[in-house]
């Protein structure tokens, strides 16, 4: 019930919202408003208690909400309405924390219409925001929802992993049990593929009977015997997240700098995590073209971390050619088994070390990064982080049988893991040195076979990918196979084939690829 007191001389009443309560973001917390009414014909109706109050009262209305509950932490009476919030901020003022945790509420309690919710992020999208914005929009976010807890004895030891976004980026189904291997904690909060960037949950989804939903009380206990665990975001944890970034797609407000900070950190911090690092990747096939959008991007999920309590560092790192061999969901899974067997890519393996590295020295298991490096490197060559992977999956709703045949050493990976139909090979047409292949290419085609998804929500083929038989700065000679499509419906058309023939960029026998180690830099250095 809401109370209210009518300057016309009514007499105080109350009511249930009326539906046109909504148009001022009124929301169940919200125990009294004030309402300011102008009698203009002499009968006497409730404000509010009919549509047709607007025809007898010309209603002056200042809204004013006082809380016993707040969201998440003002106790203040505030002068509150969504229409002026948008206005304010369109107009390239600053949000107060107030005014961001009462939009924010008004978006969590579904009391805000969807256009006002898309007009936000449009204005946020156009002025920005200054650091103490994000920082409220973050903490705000943060606290929409539950907060994970972890035993004491836990306490140093709970880490994790963000990535801005690649091809052929496996780095978590690596890392993780490496870390976990390490004696960290990793309570990995991972999303599904968008666009051409793939998801880790869909890789792990084409592992027969990977369950990537696990409540929490599961979640907690497979931390505890294993040391690591994979999942998606619960519906409980950071609602306002789930809400704002389906309506950033819709409103192309993704590339905005606070609502990416703001959706990354408040998951992350929603986690309680001692330490976080991030794998910000620029290139041709990132989020960030280049190395100033990254440093910019960078910083903002650094400060903000850090604000919220957790030691968080940016890594930046290369993401033009695609990482590792493999492109797509079951055949990333066999690349990331085959480098817990200790036969991975040296660009894959080199990412996983330094990260984990990373991580080893903010958590002070160890002094150095070359030393956390080397053991990060040490427990995936040795068979410890293979191990931790195996007991993941059985934890996580895979058989026993299939767990131990994936793990195998002669493992047949298609016995378990669905094979395309149809396989096709590309050939080189002339003779040369690989100096590059378009990742993004490769991701966009992939994805119009299957391989991704547009929105949110819809299915997608695990089987579809791609394999390349050829490495940066290899010599290769005219009619030497290069590339391997796997697909079944739709098969490949004219354009398609054309567009990754010309992914492809070979230079003369003296050439040599620019890139080197795929670390570009750290923030803060280290």
């Amino acid at each position: 019930m809401v109370k209210t007191t009518c300057s016309s001389g009514l007499d105080p009443f109350s009511f249930a919202p009326h539906p046109i309560l909504r148009r001022f973001a009124l929301t169940p917390r919200s125990s009294h408003l004030h309402v300011s009414c102008s009698p203009i014909g002499h009968k006497q109706f409730p404000a509010f208690c009919s549509p047709i109050v607007t025809d007898v009262y010309s209603l002056n209305f200042t809204i004013r909400t006082e809380t016993t509950e707040s969201f998440p932490g003002n106790n203040q009476a505030t002068m509150l309405s969504i229409p002026d919030l948008i206005k304010k901020k369109r107009d390239g003022n600053a949000l107060s924390d107030e005014d961001i945790q009462f939009f924010l509420q008004a978006v969590v309690e579904e009391n805000i219409q969807e256009a006002q919710t898309g007009a936000m992020l449009m204005a946020i999208f156009t002025k920005g925001m200054v650091a103490t914005e994000t920082m409220a929009l973050t903490k705000a976010m943060k606290l929409s929802g539950e907060v994970l807890s972890w035993p004491e004895e836990w306490a140093g030891l709970v880490v994790d992993k963000h990535s801005t976004g690649g091809v052929g980026d496996k780095v978590s189904l690596v890392l993780a049990p490496a870390l976990a291997a390490c004696g960290l904690k990793v309570p990995m909060i991972s999303g599904r593929g968008l666009s051409h960037t793939g998801g880790t949950l869909d890789k792990l989804e084409s592992i027969p009977g990977f369950n990537v939903s696990q409540p929490f009380s599961k979640l907690r206990s497979i931390l505890a015997e294993v040391g690591c665990v994979i999942v998606g975001q619960t519906v409980s944890l950071v609602p306002a997240d789930r809400i704002l970034y389906a309506l950033r797609d819709a409103t192309s407000t993704v590339e905005s700098l606070p609502l990416i900070t703001g959706s990354i950190i408040s998951k992350k911090a929603a986690e309680s995590l001692n330490s976080l690092v991030l794998d910000v990747k620029f290139g041709r096939s990132a989020i960030c073209k280049d190395l100033a959008s990254a440093k910019a991007l960078g910083e903002s999920l650094v400060t903000a971390g850090n604000n919220l309590g957790m030691n968080t560092r940016a890594v930046f790192t290369h993401m033009s050619n695609p990482i590792g061999r493999c492109i797509g969901n079951s055949v990333e899974v066999i690349e990331s088994l085959e480098t817990l067997k200790g036969k991975g890519p040296s660009d894959l393996m080199e990412l996983v070390s330094t990260l984990g590295g990373v991580l080893l020295v903010m958590t002070g298991k160890v002094s150095s990064l070359s030393e956390g490096g080397r053991l990060i490197t040490e427990s995936v060559t040795g068979g410890a982080a293979l191990a931790k992977f195996q007991a993941m999956m059985v934890a996580q709703g895979v058989s026993n049988e299939n767990a131990q045949s994936l793990c195998s050493a002669q493992a047949d990976y298609h016995r378990i893991l669905r094979r395309a139909d149809h396989q096709t090979e590309l050939c080189t047409h002339t003779q040369g040195v690989v100096m590059e292949i378009d990742g993004l290419v490769l991701a966009e085609v992939l994805h119009q076979l299957g391989a991704g998804r547009t929105n949110a929500g819809e299915p997608i083929n695990h089987s579809v990918g791609a394999e390349l038989l050829v490495s940066l700065g290899e010599s290769v000679n005219k009619g030497r196979p290069w590339l391997r499509i796997h697909f079944e419906s739709p098969a490949l058309t004219p354009d398609q084939t054309s567009r990754l023939e010309g992914a492809l960029t070979l230079g003369g026998s003296g050439d040599k690829p620019l890139r080197g180690s795929l670390i570009e830099e750290m923030f803060p250095p280290m």
